[in-house]
């Protein structure tokens, strides 16, 4: 599954679970804010992986391109250091307009560090059409 050049820089992993992937981030020196704890933009972007490959998934084998409309995050707790998972769930994939709510989480998926709603617009290949 392709993701964003900036999940490489977060260091995430793709697990599949449930058929629906689940994006893994480690604690580590590049995603920290204050001491002990994740910087607030790492989590951000974790979601925001998460929500594209639950995207990609659905998409698979369409060809179809996706780019972000707009975001809304919500940070419920401080990201302690532990590893951090995150999960998409697509609440409505129209023919252009797509909206996914993310999630992330340490310890307990109960206990949600965060959570976003996004949008993106889809972009799907065009398919010529004879006209007589």
């Amino acid at each position: 599954m392709k993701l964003p050049p900036y999940a490489q820089t977060l260091g995430v992993t793709v697990e599949m679970v449930a058929d629906v992937p689940e994006i893994v981030m480690p604690f580590g020196q590049h995603v920290v804010g204050r001491p002990g704890f994740l910087q607030g933009g790492a989590i951000a972007g974790l979601l925001e992986v998460a929500a594209i490959a639950a995207l990609r998934h659905a998409l698979s084998g369409e060809g179809a391109r996706i780019k972000p409309i707009n975001a809304t995050v919500d940070f419920m707790r401080g990201g302690r250091d532990h590893v951090t998972r995150a999960a998409g769930e697509i609440t409505r994939l129209g023919s252009r307009v797509a909206t996914v709510t993310a999630t992330a989480w340490q310890d307990d998926r109960a206990r949600p560090i965060a959570s976003a709603r996004m949008n993106y617009l889809i972009e799907r290949p065009s398919t010529e059409r004879s006209v007589t």
